[in-house]
């Protein structure tokens, strides 16, 4: 804060102001005491307050996040289920083949090929920057999605391929037991079997994928901000890394933490909400 030649009368005034000239245990509970009042100090490299730049981090990464999010269980669910039911077709061939070059293509690497493609090459869509959902101007629905479009792709495709994966699994585990050949052999059209019995009961482990999918996605995809100059969470952690801002990264990992928290307690009540015999007592 005081640079490398710094007085050290200033370094002690600095040191008494943050309190690090107390024992750490003390210093520790002076941290907690902050949270508790929401106060996660100031950044030491934008002289301004912590929460306030996380705040205005957060529509970012959420947008960006929630469109990911989107395009993953589009195109995940819907390709483990067909890979499923179509066992060893070309439809399951092809599924997997996309799932496993999904896996392998680095999300800054598809990001730049999309700039490149639809960017520079067809200049059909924006390739960097943000647009609020909502300002004192109105809605700008499109326009924000325009310009999400992109980093979306690039970060959903691989978590798509993730879910994919875990569709297909869940539904051959599912499709192999005994009430779904019952149901067959009842006479229940394919969809119905499928839909409301396949599928279902091959929630649980997909559940639990989606549930930390969301969280990552959330809490803003570092490279992909990185990529499309969105200013999120993401963005704002390694800059802060790098400029050695210990208050902000202190203040991103705890908001990290807190939401992958959330999303767990999610995916809990989903548990039940999804498989009625799931109870969860004293």
């Amino acid at each position: 804060m005081v640079g490398n030649e710094g007085d050290p009368a200033n370094i002690e005034i600095i040191k008494d102001r943050l309190g690090l000239n107390k024992p750490v245990p003390i210093q520790y509970f002076y941290y907690l005491r902050s949270i508790v009042k929401l106060d996660l100090g100031d950044s030491i490299y934008l002289r301004l307050p912590v929460l306030d730049q996380i705040k205005a981090a957060i529509p970012r990464s959420l947008s960006l996040g929630l469109v990911s999010f989107v395009i993953a269980i589009s195109i995940g669910i819907p390709a483990g289920i067909i890979s499923a039911t179509r066992r060893y077709s070309v439809w399951d061939h092809t599924a997997t083949l996309i799932a496993f070059i999904g896996l392998a293509m680095p999300g800054f690497w598809l990001g730049v090929v999309l700039i490149i493609v639809f960017g520079v090459k067809l200049g059909l869509l924006p390739v960097f920057g943000y647009m609020p959902l909502f300002d004192e101007d109105g809605v700008h629905f499109w326009e924000w999605f325009r310009r999400l479009i992109l980093p979306g792709i690039a970060t959903g495709t691989g978590s798509a391929a993730i879910l994919a994966r875990q569709t297909r699994s869940a539904m051959l585990e599912t499709l192999s037991q005994d009430y779904i050949r019952t149901a067959y052999a009842k006479g229940m059209r394919e969809r119905v079997v499928i839909w409301r019995h396949a599928f279902r009961n091959s929630l649980i482990p997909v559940i639990t994928v989606l549930g930390i999918i969301l969280a990552l996605l959330l809490n803003g995809v570092v490279i992909t901000e990185v990529v499309f100059a969105i200013n999120g969470l993401g963005r704002l952690l390694v800059g802060s890394i790098l400029g050695r801002d210990y208050p902000m990264v202190q203040g991103v990992i705890l908001l990290t933490a807190v939401l992958f928290i959330f999303a767990n307690f999610i995916v809990d009540i989903l548990y039940a909400l999804v498989n009625p015999r799931i109870r969860y007592t004293d």
